[in-house]
This record gives C-alpha cells, sequence and structure tokens, in this order.
C-alpha cells in the first residue's frame, strides 16, 4: 500500500510539474460557451495533457470571425471540425532527415486554429515543379483572406498560412512577442519580435528571414541550382513576379535571424532556460515575409496522428487530466444534445471535465443502437446524422466506462 502510494505521488508530482510547461498553459480557452461563425463554440475547446503530451480539442473556429461573414472570391465556410491535436512536451531535434511540411494542418494557434504551410496545392500546369505561394494567388491575386488573413479550404477548415494579425498585437515591437501557436514537432511559435541575442539580452527586434527572392530572369533553375528541362520550366516572370511560387525563394545563411527552419535556440519569456523556437515573419509594415511561419522542413521529430488525410483525430490512450484555468467549469460532465427535436442533424457536445474517451450511442425504442461515436471527448461537437430515420423517440446514451446517462431525444419530421 506505502509503495502504491508513493508510486501515485511521484506521477502527481510529474503532472503537477508538467502543467508549468507553456506548450499545455498558453492556449486560449473557451469556458464560457462563446460561439461565432454558424453559431460554433470558438477557440480552444479543451486541454488535457499528462506526462509526455498535451491533447488540445478544438472546432477549428476563431473567436475574431463574424457569425455571417461571407468569404470574398471564396465558395466555402468553416465548419466545426471536432479536432484533438496531440503535441509532444518533450520536443527534441530531429538530427536525421528532417520531415517536409506537407499540405494541411502542420501545426495550431494558441485559438485552436490550423496552421498551413506557405503553398496552396497547386504547381505551374500541374508539373509537380513551381508550387503556387498561398499569400500571392489566394490572397493578393484572389483576395480570398480574410482581414485576420484566414480563410476556409474545401473541407471547410478554416486556417491561416501566414502571421495571424488578429491572434497578438503584431506593432507592438517594445516587447518581446508571446506564444501563439506551437508546430507539430512541439515546439513553439512566436509573433514576430524577440530579443536581438539568443542568450535573451538586447533589445527587442523584429525577427528577418533568411530567405530572400532569387536573382533570375527565367524559371528554369530549382533553388538548389538545378537546372530543368525546357518542359519543367515555370511562367515568364511577366506572367507571374517574382514571389508567386515559393522556388523563386532561396535560403542564404545568415541572412537574416532565423535559419532554415525559421527558427532558432533562443531564450523566451516562457523558456527562460532557452528552447528551439520558431517566429512569424513580417516586414515593417506588417505585410508577411516568406517562409511566413515554418520553413520548408519540420525542425524536430513529428508528433504522428496530427498530418495527413483524416488527420487530427487522435484518441487518448493514457490517463491524463484537464488543465485548469483562472476561469475553468465545475469538474462535471455536462451532457448536451441540441436541436431537440431534431430533423437533420443531432449535435452532441460534452463540457470539459475530467472524463474522456466515452461512447455515444442513439437507440430506438426497440433498443437497437443504431449510431455509435468511439473516443468522445469533452469539449468538442459531435454530429449525428438523423434525416433518414423515421420521426419518434429515440434514447441518447453517454458511456464512460463505469456509468451511463442517457437522454430523451425526439425526432420530427
Amino acid at each position: 500500500m506505502r509503495l502504491s502510494l508513493s508510486i501515485f505521488l511521484l506521477a502527481f508530482s510529474g503532472l503537477l510539474a508538467a502543467q508549468t510547461n507553456p506548450a499545455i498553459s498558453s492556449w486560449i480557452i473557451n469556458n464560457s460557451g462563446t460561439t461565432g461563425f454558424a453559431g460554433i463554440p470558438t477557440n480552444v475547446q479543451q486541454v488535457q495533457y499528462s506526462s509526455n503530451n498535451v491533447y488540445i480539442s478544438t472546432n477549428d473556429v476563431a473567436d475574431w470571425t463574424p457569425v455571417g461573414y461571407d468569404w470574398p472570391n471564396n465558395p466555402w465556410s468553416p465548419e466545426a471540425q471536432n479536432y484533438v491535436f496531440k503535441i509532444t512536451l518533450h520536443p527534441e531535434e530531429n538530427t536525421g532527415n528532417k520531415i517536409n511540411t506537407p499540405y494541411g494542418h502542420i501545426g495550431i494557434w494558441t485559438n485552436g486554429v490550423s496552421i498551413y504551410n506557405p503553398k496552396d496545392a497547386k504547381t505551374w500546369q500541374d508539373s509537380g515543379k513551381w508550387f503556387q505561394n498561398a499569400f500571392y494567388f489566394e490572397h493578393l491575386q484572389m483576395e480570398t483572406f480574410d482581414p485576420c488573413l484566414g480563410h476556409p479550404n474545401n473541407t471547410h477548415e478554416y486556417h491561416l498560412h501566414v502571421n495571424p494579425t488578429c491572434l497578438y498585437d503584431d506593432t507592438d515591437s517594445s516587447q518581446h512577442a508571446p506564444i501563439i501557436g506551437f508546430a507539430f514537432d512541439g515546439f513553439p511559435i512566436h509573433g514576430a519580435y524577440a530579443f536581438a541575442n539568443v542568450d535573451g539580452s538586447g533589445d527587442i527586434k523584429r525577427m528577418r528571414s533568411s530567405y530572400r527572392l532569387r536573382s533570375i530572369t527565367q524559371r528554369n533553375t530549382l533553388p538548389n541550382g538545378t537546372q530543368l528541362p525546357a518542359s519543367l520550366y515555370g511562367p515568364a516572370l511577366v506572367i507571374y513576379p517574382l514571389g508567386a511560387y515559393v522556388e523563386d525563394f532561396e535560403y542564404v545563411t545568415g541572412l537574416g535571424d532565423l535559419d532554415e527552419w525559421n527558427g532558432r535556440f533562443c531564450v523566451t519569456p516562457e523558456y527562460p532556460n532557452g528552447t528551439y523556437a520558431y517566429f512569424t515573419t513580417i516586414d515593417a509594415a506588417q505585410i508577411p515575409v516568406y517562409p511566413y511561419v515554418l520553413g520548408p522542413k519540420f525542425f524536430g521529430k513529428l508528433q504522428m496522428g496530427n498530418t495527413g488525410p483524416n488527420s487530427g483525430h487522435n484518441a487518448i490512450n493514457e490517463p491524463v487530466v484537464v488543465y485548469t484555468s483562472v476561469n475553468d467549469l465545475e469538474n462535471e460532465i455536462l451532457f448536451k444534445a441540441f436541436p431537440n427535436p431534431a430533423s437533420e442533424q443531432l449535435y452532441l457536445y460534452l463540457v470539459p471535465s475530467f472524463s474522456s474517451n466515452m461512447t455515444a450511442i442513439l437507440f430506438n425504442q426497440n433498443g437497437q443502437a443504431l449510431r455509435q461515436v468511439e473516443n468522445v471527448q469533452t469539449g468538442v461537437n459531435y454530429t449525428f446524422e438523423v434525416g433518414d430515420l423515421p420521426a419518434g423517440v429515440y434514447a441518447l446514451q453517454i458511456n464512460d466506462g463505469k456509468s451511463r446517462t442517457v437522454k430523451k431525444i425526439v425526432i420530427a419530421r
């Protein structure tokens, strides 16, 4: 008994120590149920952590987006993504071959919104070369970004490729910029301003990218000097100017303050003992500067389950506790199902608590299970499609493995 208690106290003290980690404490948590676009709860819904990982539950909707906002020149709008991202509390440099930042989310801003790389997923004449720069094609040319420099894509995922101008004061050059996100290798992302010296001394200065536009008159070589065959030449500069494609940029060691991954080892207010940190890059007029957030590769070892198709829905398979902030809700499971009566969709929401990994089952009056969702996390919206079910009374059961709660659901036609 005494040994078991000692083990428990050791584990508990480890969790308390972990709670001071900025990867746990830096998130903008929605504890009031505030909703934004389309009535979707905004910002981070819940933060849970173990001794080694932090789990971020988010709908991927920012609180800066008005309820009825219509993105210009963009046929899509955001939808709740029900993400659970997993971020290591002990990031390490990848000393082997560093991993390219892929399409889709490569990190998460502190308000739960997705971070994308500089590309917009298209290449010149579908050649697989000359990748379009999203900032040029989707913002400067097509004007699909909103005033906060974000937009949704065809999967209805809201995201930013560049500095999140509405997330922090990017005009304040008098103090070190805060942590505004985390890459999926676990290293923090700061805003544009930092101490001049990596040891935390010196004045505050704007971090300068070490990438620059290449001095080329035609797009016939890659930044590494590779000569391309004529069939893979990029468009003439009179068609699209330098900067329209990511291959228009080259990295020059020591040109700016940051390395080829757009970061550096340094002391920050949140990491007084130093850490590797990425920085967003902007010019003196707050215009985003390539590579914007991360460089073309992750500096650290990539956390699995966060990138690639259908990613961002990590199951929590280890003991966790909920991070407690000043405005946390009471520690009880509050189960909401709405609208009720329902006709097409029934939404399930569990207010943040110490329970997670539940199972939700919709039964008919004969006790038949019609819909089931596993690994339900608190603080995340889930959707049951009920448009094909006949009108009547149903039961929605929530089971956490120890107890179960049931609500009566009415489906009306």
